[in-house]
Formats: structure tokens, sequence, C-alpha cells
């Protein structure tokens, strides 16, 4: 894109820039399979000045495989609050600058809520492309009902655990949670405690790649089948609500 393009009075939608001023774009990237990135994901990553990562070597990979070359630097949870305000800065000098985390949606189970949030007290705009978040495929292909939901993310390792858990023992909406291999089945033990051996869930794991795998069932019958493997990849739980 050149600089007339770019330049005050471009009204062309098409265009992911919009005037001169600095824009913040929230660019979802693959959970797995580096085709499901949207033409226009590729087309922001190649025009901005700067992108964020939460791995730049995790990004680095999709970012070869397309052919950008933008420059790139970290941004995750532990360097945040440190440059935050220097992003602001740069945003409000007029920098389009991109986030990315290293798979989904920047801000759902990862970093990206601190820096909107600074951006609109500073009057930047902030602009969220649609793509890849991993609750949504796992939630449609779970056969549990999807017309009301709450999604929970990660559940607290420890304090606050508990509480949560029984508070969720009442909830009516399917819930959805992201969990590590390794806690799986303790997890799911603990659902059924809460919830009931026979509630209904689904385990979705890699979704979009080439061992993707949707295991359904009772809460007993799912944490039986995984006791008896080797658990890898990313997880999705996805839970029905309860019946009044």
């Amino acid at each position: 894109m050149n600089s007339s393009q770019k330049g005050e009075g471009n009204n062309d939608l098409s265009s992911p820039f919009r005037g001169t001023v600095g824009m913040l774009f929230l660019v979802p990237t693959p959970i797995g399979n580096l085709k499901d990135i949207t033409l226009r994901a590729i087309e922001v990553l190649k025009d901005v000045d700067l992108i964020l990562a939460e791995d730049t070597r995790t990004s680095s990979h999709l970012l070869n495989h397309y052919q950008i070359t933008r420059p790139l630097s970290p941004y995750h949870q532990h360097n945040e609050h440190k440059i935050l305000q220097h992003l602001v800065v740069q945003l409000s000098e007029g920098k389009k600058i991109a986030l990315m985390t290293d798979a989904g949606t920047p801000s759902i189970s990862d970093p990206a809520f601190l820096l909107v949030r600074e951006c609109i007290k500073a009057g930047v705009k902030v602009e969220c492309l649609p793509g890849a978040t991993a609750f949504v495929p796992a939630l449609v292909n779970s056969g549990i009902p999807t017309n009301r939901f709450c999604f929970e993310g990660f559940l607290p390792i420890k304090k606050g655990r508990q509480t949560l858990l029984k508070k969720l023992s009442e909830e009516e909406r399917t819930m959805i949670f992201y969990e590590s291999p390794v806690r799986l089945v303790k997890t799911l033990e603990e659902f059924m405690g809460y919830f009931g051996e026979d509630r209904l869930c689904c385990v979705s794991r890699e979704l979009t790649k080439m061992f993707e795998e949707n295991k359904r069932g009772s809460l007993k019958e799912v944490s039986t089948y995984f006791k008896e493997k080797t658990v890898k990849g990313e997880i999705v739980i996805v839970v029905a609500g309860k019946v009044q």
C-alpha cells in the first residue's frame, strides 16, 4: 500500500487503514491449520508498522509462511504492564499496530484486554478482525445446546476453584472450559463431583489439526476414556448445563 492510500481522506472500506490516526488491530490467528487465517488478516499484517506477538518464535512460523516481513515485537503477560504506555504513545502518534497471539483471538484467554482498555481511554481506534477461536468449533460440534452458553476459560488452579465449581453446579447454560492435557482427567473427575457422573460433555483436542479428536458422552465415560491414554494438544471441554 503506497503513502497516498494511507493518507487523509482515504474512504476505501476495503483497506485496513482509514485516515491518518493510529489504530490497533486485533488479529486472530489459526488454532492449528495455517489455512484458517483470513485474507483480511494477511492484508493487515502485511501493512501495519509493527506486529505484537505473544511468542515471536511461534508467530514467525505463520508470518514466514505468508511472507509477512513487518517488524515483530513480543507482547505477553510478563511484559505487557511494562510496555503498555509506550505502545499507547506510539499509537497516539499515528502508528498502526497489529496484536496477535500464538493461536486464536487476542483477549480470549490471552493478553490484549489491558492494551485495548488503554487505547480506548486514549482515543485510539481499535478494530478486532473476525477469525479463529477454539471454543466456537468445540461448542458447535459438541452436540450440546448452543443457544445459551457461558465461557469460563481456564479455571483457577487453586484459590477460588472450588467456590467457582460450586457456583457452576447450578448453571443452566452450556459451559465451556479450556484445560491443559496434564490436568484434563483431574478436572473431569472434579466435574463429576460437582455436576454428576451422567452430565453430558464433549472434550475436543487438537482442533483443526491432523489428529483432531472430539470425545462425547457422560462425564464418567469421557473421564474413563482419557484415563487410558496419553493426552496431548490444546483442550476444550464443553459441559451441558443443569436441567431443572
